[in-house]
Order: structure tokens, then C-alpha cells, then sequence
């Protein structure tokens, strides 16, 4: 479906979710102690780890192969009435259980500033300096060829 015909809420509910998926987990527990207070979150299953299949395509649009596989933990949980899920790679459940409450605060109109402040900007702020600091490292190895000419050329 194209970005343009998703409601606004769930295009920032996955932000959000993509924020939760790359937090650490001291991220996560630090800023959900500040928010969650003394409401206790229920599992609804309970967090787990397993294996999941990754597929790619060369090229964006070539036939879907089994690339390997890869470890996530899962989590659902309710936390006042509103259900939070989470999905992470690797297999720290506590980390996924951390990610779906979030998610769960993050659905609450009242919480959800908070969330954004504690939790989404700087996880956010962090993937961005990561992502400069990788990109100037990379740039540092750049190689720029060029093709000196002897002579007239006509």
C-alpha cells in the first residue's frame, strides 16, 4: 500500500515501533521506569525467542529466495487496557517485553508525548549519528579514479 494512504496514525505508530525494535535495552528500561510508574504490565503470551526465515530478491524485483535464518524475540503484553507487541532480532526477551510495553504506553493519547521524548528522539537522534558517523568513515576510504590524456585528441 503506498506511504500516502496509510493513516497518519499508523505511519507513527510504526516509527515508533521501529524506534522500540532498535532501542537498547538499557534504553528501553531507562526511559520506561521514568513513564510506566507504579502500572504494571500483564503478558499476554509470553515473550519467547525463536527463528524466523529471511528472504531476499536481487535487484528489488527479481524471484524471492531463503537468504538464511534469523533469531527475534516476541512480546505482547497489556498495560491499562491497551495491548503493545514487539518484535526484535536477536534473542533477548527481556528487551522484547520492554519494546511492547513501550508500544502499549505509546498508544495512550495521555503517555504518548512522553514516550516520543524519552524514548523515540533520542533512539532516533542515536540511529542518525550512527548512520553520519558511518557514512564519514566510509567517505574517508573513498577512491576517486580519473583518466589523465597525453596529447590532442581529434
Amino acid at each position: 500500500m503506498p506511504e500516502s494512504r496509510i493513516a497518519p496514525d499508523v505511519t507513527a505508530r510504526r516509527r515508533a515501533m521501529a524506534a522500540f525494535a532498535e532501542a537498547t535495552a538499557d534504553e528501553l528500561a531507562g526511559a520506561l521506569d521514568a513513564i510506566l510508574g507504579e502500572t504494571a504490565a500483564t503478558d499476554l503470551r509470553r515473550p519467547e525467542a525463536g527463528l524466523v526465515m529471511v528472504r531476499g530478491r536481487i535487484g528489488g524485483d527479481g524471484p524471492a529466495f531463503n537468504l538464511g535464518e534469523a533469531s527475534v524475540a516476541r512480546a505482547s503484553v497489556t498495560v491499562g487496557g491497551l495491548v503493545g507487541h514487539a518484535y526484535r532480532l536477536g534473542r533477548d526477551t527481556g528487551a522484547a517485553r520492554l519494546a511492547a510495553i513501550a508500544d502499549a504506553l505509546w498508544q495512550d493519547p495521555a503517555r504518548r508525548p512522553a514516550v516520543e521524548a524519552a524514548l523515540v528522539a533520542p533512539v532516533e537522534a542515536r540511529l542518525a549519528a550512527d548512520r553520519d558517523d558511518a557514512s564519514r568513515r566510509a567517505a574517508a576510504t573513498r577512491v576517486d579514479f580519473f583518466t589523465m590524456v597525453r596529447g590532442d585528441v581529434d
